[in-house]
């Protein structure tokens, strides 16, 4: 991160600069204490964006999280919370470990309430952007066509193709499991799922049904493209989606629909953009079958992923099949998939979705 570029993270309308002491990766509970310390430069004047409600005694404010952050806010002995506390002139009381509940902040100044929900606020998403993701939006792309031409483009590209380096069938996708990702989520607890859900159904409502006409969107899968710079050194080999009729009523829905996760919250900004593609070819696949494209830097304790990989050779490839057919769908739902878990069929389990027609 530049000094003179902090990253920038918007809570309740305002945005405020997030700065880190160091830049270092958080590997144990313990590193709170310091991490707390640099963390954010909070406003002080009253946001009128959360519910202060004045009591008898003052005044108090409540704060929903999953009980799986609630040590981020208690920190290492307690000294998180504490410095809260002193620093804002409240108190804060936390739900016990592995009790969903609210976190209760109350104090003689709304001010100090405040300021206290907002740094509450900072440290919740710090925190969970440091959480493995959990599930995704995403359309299924394994019809039973697509499936067997997927077959017969692995079967091919070994036949061709295997003496280049990298090459070998441990790297192609599970044809049960094809599918276009939306956006990835972090989800922690059973509200949050319902949350997605509601969501999900508000964006049918206000725009999916319009731009769909209450009707499957038919695609073609046809064409691979890679990832990176250089095709001699390939880690994810996709094929492209697109509308069958020449339209961008596809991009149009996925990115309306990516867009109104990130204002959200439940879905972090990083591209403005959905990228249509479906992978076919993972270096990741080559350890782990049941890795994914995608996975955040952090496992659940906050320990730095490493993930190596080898990759391989794809000129000859993508020379051979630019243009390779997969087939031709109709995409009548989104799901809320959950990630590492299948359902009875081999694809990923869904936990919730939302159907065009």
């Amino acid at each position: 991160m530049e000094v003179l570029r902090p990253q920038l993270i918007k809570i309740g309308g305002r945005v405020y600069r997030k700065n880190p002491i160091q830049e270092q990766t958080y590997q144990h509970e313990e590193e709170d204490d310091d991490y707390y310390q640099g963390l954010v430069e909070c406003a002080e004047e009253p946001c009128e964006t959360y519910e202060v409600v004045q009591t008898p005694q003052g005044f108090r404010c409540t704060v929903k999280a999953p009980s799986l952050l609630y040590k981020h806010i208690v920190g290492k002995r307690g000294d998180t919370r504490k410095k809260l506390e002193v620093e804002t002139k409240t108190s804060i009381s936390i739900p016990k470990p592995g009790q969903e509940g609210e976190i209760v902040i109350t104090g003689q100044h709304r001010s100090g309430v405040v300021s206290a929900r907002t740094r509450i606020d900072v440290l919740l998403l710090t925190f969970r952007r440091k959480q493995p993701f959990t599930h995704f939006l995403a359309f299924f792309l394994n019809e039973a066509e697509v499936q067997e031409r997927f077959l017969k483009f692995q079967e091919e590209v070994l036949e061709k193709c295997s003496m280049d380096h990298g090459v070998d069938s441990s790297i192609f996708q599970n044809p049960k499991k094809l599918h276009l990702t939306i956006g990835m989520l972090v989800l922690l607890s059973e509200q949050e799922i319902q949350q997605t859900c509601e969501m999900l159904q508000q964006c049918k409502e206000e725009f999916i049904d319009d731009i769909s006409g209450g009707k499957p969107l038919e695609v073609e899968m046809s064409g691979i493209e890679y990832m990176n710079d250089d095709p001699g050194m390939v880690d994810v080999l996709y094929a492209k989606v697109h509308m069958k009729d020449g339209s961008n009523r596809l991009q149009e829905l996925v990115d309306r629909v990516l867009e109104r996760f990130q204002a959200s919250g439940l879905i972090v900004k990083e591209w403005n953009s959905v990228k249509l593609h479906a992978t076919v070819m993972n270096t990741l696949f080559r350890k782990d079958p049941n890795a994914e494209g995608r996975y955040n830097l952090y496992t659940a304790d906050g320990k730095y992923i490493f993930k190596e990989r080898e990759s391989f050779d794809g000129r000859n490839i993508l020379k051979l099949f630019e243009n390779f057919y997969f087939g031709t769908l109709k995409l009548n739902s989104i799901h809320i998939s959950q990630r590492f878990t299948v359902d009875s069929f081999g694809n990923y389990a869904s936990c919730g979705q939302i159907d065009f027609s």
